[in-house]
């Protein structure tokens, strides 16, 4: 008999962690093979499922950042530590950090978009020496929305982060303006052993992807995550098709040689 690939099964929530008013990361018990930037559905009974991105990958746990924004997702958000979630996945292609190895790698990062990345920073924080270098570059609205304090904290002991707000609120500690503003500056040795992965906003990428293709990048060598209008995560639906590609199944990550000529 066929597999059904739209059967979920119950996690268990063991740890809830709190961001902002509306942002928290829920770690689930899993067990299987998952690659940063790969994503599942995340359903309750009589609410529906949302495609969430996976944020963590830990030993039999795999963790999920979720915003609060709509019926399904402040369904989840009642739930806490010993409830249950269905989950069906993953789906998509995610990051290969093989791909990374050796290679002075920039990561762009704005808002939510820092979370389908965590687990490729993670990777190279715990294997410093897998990389030549590491460059963070994450953006937030204001300090209030920073998301994973404690992993910044973290990683700038061993990665080179720059993490700015478009609003300090007044807090000099916190840096100003927008990611674009710190690529034009980027030191690298040398652009033919460089790789770089820009995951935010449809701006954010757009804007992100130009300045590092201006400071020397080659196309081949930036990856990009497109993760709108998912929505059956199998390609069925038919809702996250761009020309004769389906976010679900071709991404959510893809090489900008690819998805630069995404109408999105």
């Amino acid at each position: 008999m066929a597999e059904n690939r739209y059967t979920s099964s119950w996690s268990e929530i063991v740890e809830v962690t709190k961001h902002t008013k509306i942002e928290y990361t829920f770690r689930l018990a899993y067990k299987g093979d998952v690659k940063p930037g790969q994503f599942f559905e995340v359903s309750l009974p009589k609410y529906g499922e949302a495609p969430i991105s996976v944020s963590g990958i830990g030993e039999d746990t795999i963790d999920f950042t979720i915003r609060k924004v709509g019926r399904v997702t402040d369904a989840v958000f009642e739930n806490w530590t010993g409830d249950r979630l269905f989950l069906r996945g993953p789906y998509g292609n995610g990051f290969e950090v093989s791909l990374f190895k050796g290679k002075e790698l920039v990561i762009v990062a704005g808002g939510t978009g820092i979370s389908p990345v965590r687990g490729v920073i993670e990777h190279f924080y715990r294997h410093p020496d897998a990389a030549a270098k590491i460059k963070l570059i994450a953006g937030f609205k204001t300090p209030d929305d920073i998301l994973f304090q404690d992993d910044f904290r973290r990683w700038q002991e061993r990665l080179d982060v720059t993490l700015t707000t478009d609003d300090n609120l007044g807090d000099a500690t916190y840096r100003m303006g927008l990611v674009t503003e710190y690529i034009p500056g980027l030191e690298i040795k040398d652009l033919a052993y460089s790789a770089a992965v820009v995951v935010g906003p449809p701006a954010m990428m757009r804007f992100s992807t130009k300045a590092l293709l201006e400071r020397g990048f080659s196309e081949k060598d930036i990856w990009v995550s497109h993760e709108r209008k998912m929505c059956c995560g199998i390609g069925k639906c038919g809702h996250c098709k761009i020309d004769d590609k389906y976010v679900c199944l071709d991404g959510p990550v893809f090489n900008y040689s690819v998805a630069k000529d995404f109408i999105d």
